[in-house]
């Protein structure tokens, strides 16, 4: 079932991983494995879109953000991979607002805002 909590949770849990993705442009090391950084159904929120029944995978909505979350963890493990190789400069450009990252993240933002409101 969509729920406000849950939408709420996936936004604070992709703010949490954008910390997570500055720490390791700034180290160079992170915890966690690129290739499981691009999976989209293994974090918290992905499994719950996976879940939620078949009217409501039938949303707009639910198409956008799944679409945009997909998009948001493969930019995600670009940018950890870049990271993890040193390449300071170029995962930080990705990351940026204007990167490839920025833009995803900003877009699944309002996506999850926006479908929070017809919640």
């Amino acid at each position: 079932m969509v729920s406000k909590e849950a939408i709420n949770s996936a936004i604070n849990n992709h703010v949490i991983w954008k910390r997570r993705l500055i720490s390791a442009i700034e180290s160079g090391k992170s915890e966690f494995q690129v290739a499981k950084v691009q999976k989209d159904n293994v974090c918290e929120f992905g499994k719950w879109l996976e879940s939620l029944s078949a009217i409501d995978r039938s949303s707009t909505d639910f198409q956008t953000v799944k679409e945009l979350h997909s998009s948001f963890h493969k930019t995600a493990a670009n940018v950890l991979d870049l990271a993890l190789k040193g390449q300071k400069e170029s995962a930080m450009e990705k990351f940026n607002f204007n990167g490839t990252f920025g833009a995803i993240s900003s877009k699944l933002t309002v996506a999850l805002s926006n479908w929070k409101k017809k919640v």
